[in-house]
């Protein structure tokens, strides 16, 4: 089918669909990066963040997302990656999610300054990255060592489900 004449209404409704997340990669000092445990779900860690809303670019649904899940007012910092996930066998469509520096925090700040939505949150702990692969989803933790070395190196990656597309996976 030819989209070359259709109003933008029509030609715009007949373009693929995906979804969009943000995150903050809150850390301290030794390399450990905050994170948190849903509710509504038991067999992975994330770090704060979630969907945009209808009408949100990234920045914002990350500065609200941590504002409600955690109790924190902060303005984050550069783009460390954007990780394409392709769509789920559970219908999901694809995801583009955009994890952004959260700043740094320490174990005595994150327990004075972070109060959980109970609703959201179980809990929350500054993990050090030897914990990742056990803590995350195989694909969070590839995204989370790439966020890392993003952060270290003053770099932004783009990623296809945690792992980097232009070098050969092994």
């Amino acid at each position: 089918m030819s989209t070359a004449h259709l109003p933008p209404a029509e030609y715009y409704a007949s373009l693929p669909k995906h979804i969009a997340g943000a995150g903050a990669v809150i850390h301290d000092g030794s390399g450990r990066i905050l994170l948190v445990q849903p509710s509504y779900r038991t067999d992975t860690w994330e770090i704060p963040g979630g969907g945009l809303d209808m009408g949100e670019d990234p920045l914002q649904t990350v500065r609200r997302e941590v504002k409600e899940e955690l109790g924190l007012d902060l303005t984050p910092g550069r783009l460390l990656a954007v990780d394409w996930v392709p769509e789920q066998a559970d219908g999901r469509p694809p995801l583009a999610n955009y994890l952004f520096d959260g700043g740094p925090i320490t174990q005595q700040e994150a327990q004075t300054r972070i109060h959980l939505d109970t609703d959201e949150l179980t809990a929350w702990q500054l993990a050090a990255p030897d914990q990742w692969d056990t803590l995350l989803a195989p694909h969070m933790a590839r995204r989370l060592h790439a966020c890392s070395s993003a952060l270290t190196q003053g770099t932004t990656v783009y990623l296809h489900h945690g792992f980097d597309p232009t070098r050969q996976q092994t």
